[in-house]
């Protein structure tokens, strides 16, 4: 729809609604009840037979009261186009909408949008009677003016019809609650409160959005953010903006601060007293609730909850949505999201930070002082701009407090602030940090003084040992406000709320760092490669540390000399520490790349340890004997050790939950197990010899879920019993260099097995394969195999079927209804594959890269017809390029496309078809990115090749990659919207030029493409990740997203 924001913004508006009609067909009933709806929300509404002044003409009010509208509902109804009244008005309406921007919805009532549309039905039958008519020559004369130069007043009627038709509308059902509530938040803002609202406008229009004013019902919705972010200004802007609509209204501040000092009774009072503009008591929380609800049961109230920080305040001021009369809102403002999933609001909206723009905005509104200039003053306060980081108090507090101060001030008062924070902004921050537990207040300390910035995998094992309980403690600090967790999984915070860290923490002892709580050292990672003097000395240090925890040590080679009182083995570093060394509290120990090290160290005086980490310590030869009497490892980790030659027998190590061994020297022989290892979940061992564990991993470790053993060694495989493994759930098995017969664990409880690199032969891979029920994930690739000499059909739950690199396959196997993923790629002889679209309904990935299979589109139109079409996304990748020959839209040469939106786009339609042709040597072992941008119309000239890519282009060195990606995968991006009218893709990749790129093309799936038809045979809950195409979406602004297909390589 055309919009000028400069022409509508100019005009006067005296009514919000004009409503256009058929009085015959809808006035008593719908037209009537509608009127009714949108009075009761005060919103301002045209309908002639009440609005129009008595005695006045017909024709120049209407066209009057259309002009001075902000919307028109056009509701088309059988005999609608038997009054040229109404055609007339229609034209008028449809003139203001192209010419003043405005808002058109039609409702169609008992007519199909296609009859006005087409003029046929009843509709057409009422069209054409008035198409017969003789116009009376006044009314011809008075609409003169409206009819476009050489167009009949017939064919002016036709094309607004059309128009109109063609606008996205309702049928009756519902219609009168979707108006209602989408005209509720299409007012402008109340000129009273913009002046307060600097960069919140958009924020206050998503939030208004979100109450759905007038759509009936109660609704609560929370405003959470940290302190000083805007929660309180919005949520009284709110209150200003939609009061109007609710009986009565009331903002109860303060809350948290209010309750501790006067009880909740007095807050329930308050409530009350403000409802019903009169003093009113309450003596008891109890009674108060019985109050609220009997009170306002009935009544349709606005009530702004602000600053809520316990639970209790919600359940004694609003404890339940039926407290309250239909329509009434109850809006929640707090630092901590938990209170608001707790009470289960209907909506939590996060308070958004300023952007750079909204914070220079506010920060002059405050600071800028006309009277007062300062030299520099943009430069300066860029300054201030930059370390309040988008936060609305600290803009306010620094602006104002610098509004009269000269340039050596501002530039002192900077100074200041990276030493000594502005208590007024830190002790609202702090608030947040004060309700914590004490465990938590710990741990955000060390988040704030050491850990931001760290990838939280890379943490949660330091806060664990330390005894943080990080994994709620690190949800609690998320949802007060004080850190986040970005995409890729980073600690961060506010650089104020950091700053407020380290403030508590020298607070402490302000002139005694030394005693700083974060100086109390329970963990230490040291990394040194250069400094031998200085790693000896730690080393002695840390073996005197009763407190410590966690302890990682990387050294590499160095040239410095040890201090002679120092032991020989200590200055080679062939011993952590000499002889015995009780450390009572150590959980983690990490030793890595100490390439002098020869023995570990005694485990009994570390007897909390639950973490033992030996890697790249190429001159390691024995591993104490104590470990395999250790009672609390619950992680032991062997790599790269190669002179290692003794691993300890395995005694009473009871808690241990994962155990991994690989590339040692290739004597080592996997220890024998002497005990129940009732907890052993997890085992990976390459490169030894297994004949102990072949013999007792059966009847000790029965509770064993995932298996590895790759290149091992073993003499006699004829003993080996898997029997007792009821509980493995995952086995891979990399074939050694012996010619005896490989072991498999073929345990019916098994849900993945990946037999690659086994080497197998045509006849040698095991049938019985073709009998394991449960089996999820298959993976065959890099066999010598020409087929399966079995049927897969019965298993019933595969999803995954991996054969790349099977280079002699020719055929495959059949198939279960259940497949989801096929991977075939590198397979030179595999030509054809057998039609899939009857029986396989999951597809969502095939990938057949450097194979020789030629019906592509066939494969195509398969999984389109599918039960994945609705909600999942897709790929196919296959070579050669007959689907980009015979694709829908022809496709761009380069690597952007553009794709025209229809009418109605995101209903009759269900995703984007996007195609492109990529070199086969970069994107065989690369994943490119795709960029969906809308784009105005304008925009759309010229930003693309004018070359259409053709048969001529390309040849044997070019791949297809095929992507569905669905809409409902869209729908929850801020990107996702139905008024687009036009899409741009780009496909690209940083490690690769445009060359690599042949043409790309887009097009829409229609809804009703695929069969409909469910597949009940297959329980479609089973389709986790794992088995589903998973793109991982990334918002750049609200009118681009990036896209990043999952591929299996």
């Amino acid at each position: 729809m055309p919009s000028s924001s400069s022409s509508s913004s100019s005009v006067s508006y005296v009514y919000d609604v004009f409503l256009s009609f058929r009085g015959e067909d809808t006035r008593k009933n719908f037209v009537d009840h509608l009127y009714a709806a949108l009075e009761q929300r005060q919103i301002r509404t045209y309908k002639d037979d009440i609005t129009l002044p008595r005695g006045e003409s017909v024709g120049p009010t209407l066209l009057k009261a259309i002009q001075e509208s902000r919307q028109a509902v056009i509701i088309f109804s059988k005999n609608y186009a038997d009054s040229s009244w109404c055609l007339d008005e229609l034209v008028h309406i449809m003139k203001c909408r192209a010419e003043n921007g405005l808002i058109v919805m039609p409702v169609f009532y008992d007519v199909d949008p296609s009859d006005v549309r087409k003029q046929k039905g009843d509709f057409g039958k009422a069209f054409s009677k008035q198409e017969m008519k003789n116009v009376n020559k006044s009314w011809r004369k008075l609409f003169a003016k409206q009819e476009v130069e050489d167009t009949t007043k017939v064919e002016s009627w036709k094309k607004a019809l059309v128009d109109a038709s063609n606008i996205s509308g309702w049928e009756p059902k519902n219609a009168i609650k979707k108006i209602v509530t989408i005209f509720g938040g299409l007012f402008p803002l109340n000129s009273d409160i913009d002046e307060g609202l600097v960069g919140m406008r958009a924020r206050l229009r998503d939030l208004i959005s979100q109450l759905e004013i007038g759509s009936g019902g109660v609704r609560m919705v929370g405003i959470w953010g940290l302190g000083g972010g805007g929660k309180t200004t919005l949520a009284t802007s709110v209150h200003m903006e939609i009061m109007r609509h609710f009986s009565s209204h009331c903002i109860i501040e303060n809350i948290r601060e209010e309750s501790s000092k006067s009880g909740l009774k007095k807050l329930q009072g308050d409530i009350l007293s403000a409802l019903y503009k009169t003093k009113i008591e309450v003596y008891s929380v109890a009674e108060g609730k019985r109050q609220i609800k009997s009170m306002l049961c009935h009544s349709n109230v606005l009530v702004i909850l602000d600053d809520v920080d316990h639970l209790d305040q919600l359940e004694a001021l609003a404890g339940s949505p039926n407290w309250f009369g239909d329509g009434s809102r109850i809006i929640i403002t707090t630092r901590d999201e938990h209170l608001l999933r707790k009470h289960k609001v209907d909506h939590v909206s996060p308070v958004k930070l300023l952007s750079r723009d909204e914070a220079i905005l506010l920060f002059n509104s405050h600071a800028y002082n006309k009277e007062k200039h300062i030299k520099d003053y943009e430069k300066l306060s860029l300054q201030v701009v930059s370390y309040a980081d988008g936060l609305p108090l600290a803009l306010k507090v620094l602006g104002s407090f610098l509004y009269d101060k000269d340039a050596k001030e501002w530039m002192s008062t900077m100074d200041r602030l990276r030493d000594i924070p502005e208590s007024e902004i830190v002790d609202k921050l702090k608030i947040s940090y004060d309700g914590l537990k004490p465990v938590e207040k710990e741990l955000f300390l060390d988040i704030a003084c050491f850990f931001r910035g760290k990838f939280k995998g890379d943490t949660m094992e330091i806060f664990d040992a330390c005894g943080f309980h990080p994994e709620i403690g690190i949800k609690v600090l998320i949802q007060k406000s004080l850190i986040t967790i970005d995409s890729i999984g980073r600690f961060g915070m506010h650089d104020l709320i950091q700053e407020m860290g380290h403030y508590i923490v020298r607070g402490e002892h302000p002139n005694n760092p030394e005693k700083h709580s974060r100086d109390q050292i329970e963990a230490i990672q040291f990394c040194d490669f250069n400094h031998r003097p200085q790693i000896i000395m730690l080393i002695m240090l840390i073996s005197k540390m009763k407190k410590l925890r966690w302890l990682r040590l990387r050294f590499g080679e160095g040239n410095g000399e040890a201090p002679n009182f120092l032991s020989n083995e200590l200055r080679k570093q062939k011993l952590l520490w000499k002889g015995y060394k009780h450390l009572p509290q150590l959980k983690v120990l990490q030793l890595i790349d100490m390439e002098r090290l020869v023995s570990t160290p005694d485990f009994n005086g570390l007897p909390r340890l639950q973490k033992l980490e030996l890697r790249n310590c190429g001159e390691l030869e024995e591993i104490h004997p104590s470990l395999g009497n250790h009672r609390s490892l619950k992680y032991v980790y062997v790599r790269s050790c190669f002179k290692l030659r003794l691993f300890p027998t395995i005694v009473r190590m009871e808690q241990l939950e994962s155990l991994r061994i690989s590339s040692c020297h290739k004597s080592l022989v996997f220890p024998e197990i002497q005990a129940n290892m009732k907890c052993l979940v997890y085992l990976d061992v390459s490169d030894i010899q297994i004949d102990a564990l072949l013999l007792s991993i059966g009847e000790r470790c029965t509770n064993l879920i995932y298996l590895c053993l790759r290149r091992c060694f073993y003499l006699n495989s004829n003993e080996v019993k898997f029997d007792g493994l009821k509980c493995l759930k995952e086995f891979r098995g990399y074939k050694g260099p012996e010619k005896t017969p490989f072991p498999l664990p073929l345990t019916r409880s098994l849900r993945k097995l990946h037999l690659s690199y086994c080497r197998f032969e045509d006849g040698e891979i095991p049938s019985d394969i073709g009998e394991l029920s449960n089996l999820q994930d298959l993976d065959l690739s890099d066999n010598n195999f020409s087929k399966l000499h079995f049927s897969l059909s019965q298993l019933t739950r595969l999803k995954l079927l991996n054969l790349s690199s099977c280079y002699r396959l020719v055929k495959l196997p059949e198939l279960p209804s259940s497949i989801a993923i096929i991977i075939a790629d590198r397979c030179d002889k595999l030509q054809s594959i057998d039609d899939l679209s009857e029986n396989c309904k999951w597809l969502c990935y095939i990938s057949l890269v450097k194979s020789t299979v030629i019906d592509g589109n066939r494969l195509l139109q398969s999984m389109l017809k599918g039960n994945s079409i609705e909600h999942q996304s897709m790929l196919l990748r296959i070579r050669r390029l007959e689907i980009p020959k015979q694709f829908t839209n022809r496709l761009y040469a380069g690597d952007k496309c553009r794709l025209p939106l229809p009418e109605n786009w995101c209903d009759d339609f269900c995703g984007f078809l996007i195609c492109a042709a990529l070199e086969d040597h970069v994107f065989s072992s690369l994943s490119p990115d795709i960029t969906i941008k809308e784009e105005a119309s304008d925009d759309m000239r010229g930003m693309f090749h004018d070359v259409v890519w053709g048969e001529s282009f390309g040849g044997e060195r070019y791949v297809t990659w095929v992507w569905y990606v669905s809409f409902a995968s869209l729908r929850c991006t801020e990107w996702w919207n139905p008024t687009h009218k036009n899409v741009s893709f780009r496909i690209h990749h940083y490690q690769t030029n445009p060359s690599s790129y042949l043409g790309i093309g887009a097009s829409l799936v229609p809804m009703n493409n695929g069969s409909g038809l469910a597949d009940t045979s297959t329980d479609s809950s089973e389709f986790t990740d794992d088995y589903t195409h998973k793109i991982s979406i990334s918002p750049d602004s609200k009118s681009s997203l990036t896209i990043s297909p999952r591929v299996y390589l």
